[in-house]
């Protein structure tokens, strides 16, 4: 059992790791921009924990649909990549930048248009008027940063495709310390921020705030932090394309639109498109049942989410290396190494995982209090960190295959079981489990374990059938 977890082809397990270590830290950075409001938030109290999740899940079902745009960026870039045909890389890129813009203009007006009957769907306003008004208010500063969002997605997938993924991470890095700088002065103030900083020996930081008098503006201000950085993220990928060695090999700065390309790249991203969307929109019905089951349960699962989707980044950076891989050695005409790179890169997801998984086990006593004080969230939570702790090798399965197949282009049965594992499987078991049969809390999250067996499961026998292997793109 144990030698599973050694690489047979150490070469390209460093290889994998090379290109999946800066992937790891940015993506780890991006989610660092989601945790960084929530532990400041975390002290405003349950209520504005509890707006920001359901605001967060909401916004997500819309960026979701940026997977979408990388997926059909990085499969085809990295085919073209392991076929040597470099301009044709950048053709994938600028039809996929076309499309984000197509999408995300009208998405952005639309959703902050009706920002108040979208929130309505998923938080009463009668029952909790804050949690509304405070969800309504972070809500719409996530849309007005789609577009943004969904054009860094589609530099993503180039960047990664073309196996840059130093400048991804330099990007997203960047993006997390204008976000944390902003994220403090507008949650708290510069006058809070001096008061809390008097006396301390940090009271020399107060004056990175002192340039400009920050009002105090709590869950709106995390949003405002957290949109700007967005938009910064947006603008320095962009600038990386002038990077002289991307222009020589790639001819990036010759804008190209490939119709049949383009045709081919939507057919790949449309399935992601709608599973991200539908898996987005069924976690926000998740958070909605939570809500039925408590306040303080809304909060802890909330706190527990945002960890677990920290937990989640060695996984998807080993994926997405591993999905350029896959796509390149296709392109290369060599399907037997893309099937190594595939279990090479399950290896590393599994020790990463695990260590993970441990030290949520271990520590999650320690580990909460860093984004509540809230005793109420504290009791709920820390359990059912341990809980994810538990099934952190069941998530790398599901991340790293998922990763590996869509890098070949088998997007379509992936989605179709995807989604019907959310709505037919998880949502209906959350609701049986979780209110019907009044196990609350625990129910939801055993639910979600069965649901992660499942995708696990498919995947595997998906990978095992071989069918990826013959995939054009």
């Amino acid at each position: 059992m144990l030698s599973f977890f050694l690489p047979k082809d150490k070469k390209l397990f460093k290889y994998i790791f090379v290109l999946a270590l800066p992937v790891i830290i940015s993506n780890t950075s991006r989610v660092l921009m989601g945790v960084v409001d929530l532990i400041m938030i975390g002290h405003l109290g349950a209520s504005a924990i509890a707006a920001v999740g359901i605001a967060g899940m909401v916004g997500w079902t819309f960026i979701s649909l940026g997977i979408a745009f990388r997926t059909g960026t990085q499969s085809f870039v990295a085919r073209r990549l392991g076929e040597k045909e470099y301009e044709k890389c950048s053709t994938a890129l600028w039809n996929m930048l076309f499309l984000s813009m197509l999408i995300g203009i009208p998405v952005t007006f639309i959703t902050c248009f009706y920002i108040d009957t979208i929130m309505a769907l998923f938080i009463s306003k009668v029952d909790n008027v804050e949690a509304f008004n405070l969800s309504v208010d972070y809500a719409y500063y996530n849309f007005l940063s789609l577009f943004f969002l969904y054009a860094s997605f589609v530099f993503q997938g180039f960047y990664t495709g073309i196996e840059k993924t130093k400048i991804h991470m330099k990007a997203t890095l960047s993006s997390n310390l204008v976000n944390l700088y902003l994220n403090f002065g507008l949650i708290f103030g510069t006058d809070k921020i001096i008061e809390n900083l008097d006396g301390t020996a940090f009271y020399f930081l107060s004056n990175l705030w002192t340039f400009y008098h920050f009002p105090e503006l709590g869950v709106k201000g995390a949003a405002i932090g957290t949109m700007f950085a967005c938009i910064w993220l947006f603008i320095h990928y962009f600038i990386y394309l002038f990077k002289s060695d991307i222009i020589k090999k790639f001819n990036v700065l010759c804008i190209t639109l490939d119709k049949k390309m383009f045709k081919r790249q939507i057919e790949i991203a449309s399935p992601v498109a709608i599973q991200e969307t539908l898996v987005a929109l069924s976690l926000a019905v998740f958070y909605k049942l939570i809500a039925i089951i408590g306040i303080f349960e809304l909060a802890a699962t909330q706190v527990v989410f945002r960890i677990m989707h920290a937990s989640f980044m060695p996984a998807i950076g080993v994926g997405q290396a591993c999905s350029t891989l896959v796509g390149k050695f296709l392109g290369e005409k060599n399907p037997e190494k893309a099937e190594t790179a595939i279990y090479e890169s399950l290896r590393g997801s599994f020790l990463m995982m695990g260590f993970m998984g441990i030290c949520f086990v271990c520590f999650a006593d320690y580990i909460i209090p860093v984004f509540t004080n809230d005793i109420n969230v504290i009791n709920i939570a820390v359990p059912g960190l341990k809980f994810v702790g538990f099934i952190q090798f069941v998530d790398a399965i599901c991340f790293t295959l998922w990763f590996a197949l869509t890098g070949a282009g088998d997007t379509k049965v992936l989605a179709i079981v995807d989604i019907l594992s959310h709505w037919i499987l998880f949502i209906p078991m959350v609701y049986i489990l979780g209110i019907i049969l009044n196990l609350g809390y625990w129910g939801a999250w055993i639910a979600f374990a069965m649901h992660l067996t499942f995708i696990a499961g498919y995947t595997t026998w998906r990978f095992k059938s071989g069918k990826w292997k013959k995939i054009v793109l």
